[in-house]
């Protein structure tokens, strides 16, 4: 069994157009460079060359991934979501129980996450601990500078 890798239509489009650059875009790029230091004669100390290897390996390896995680994607429609308990995709608002500081996060993918950007993953603690709550409930993460208490401000979609 394949293990589809949820995601967003945005976190989506963005795999498949960094796919597409790294394929028609960087990849001629790199083997021109890789061509042009090979020009410049002997390979063992050719310093652009190995360089070249280098970022062809990162670039391929890259391409892979992006190939296995557009293949497993299942791409969750947020604009049919809805309903009173925190799932993926669910924009939640909270505040910091001791600091009153309140914060939106969305739950998103693994790969859209984006701290600054209020995208949090899926699989981050924080987002684990909200699954399933609703309005009103409390959670209780630890966080790297301690235990953090949030209660559940609001719950909306899309």
């Amino acid at each position: 069994m394949v293990d589809k890798v949820p995601m967003t239509q945005g976190g989506f489009v963005k795999l498949q157009e960094e796919l597409r650059w790294r394929q028609q875009e960087e990849r001629p790029r790199i083997i021109e460079a890789i061509a042009e230091a090979r020009a410049h004669g002997d390979l063992s100390e050719n310093a652009e060359y190995h360089a070249a290897k280098e970022a062809q390996s990162h670039n391929e390896g890259r391409i892979s991934e992006l190939e296995d995680l557009t293949a497993r994607a299942e791409v969750i429609d947020l604009s049919k979501m809805s309903g009173d308990k925190i799932k993926f995709g669910a924009r939640v608002k909270l505040v910091d129980e001791d600091t009153e500081e309140e914060k939106t996060y969305q739950i998103v993918g693994d790969q859209e996450a984006d701290v600054k950007a209020g995208r949090i993953s899926i699989s981050s603690p924080i987002a684990r601990a909200l699954i399933g709550k609703e309005v009103g409930d409390s959670i209780e993460v630890n966080a790297p500078g301690g235990a953090k208490a949030y209660e559940v401000l609001s719950i909306s979609w899309g």
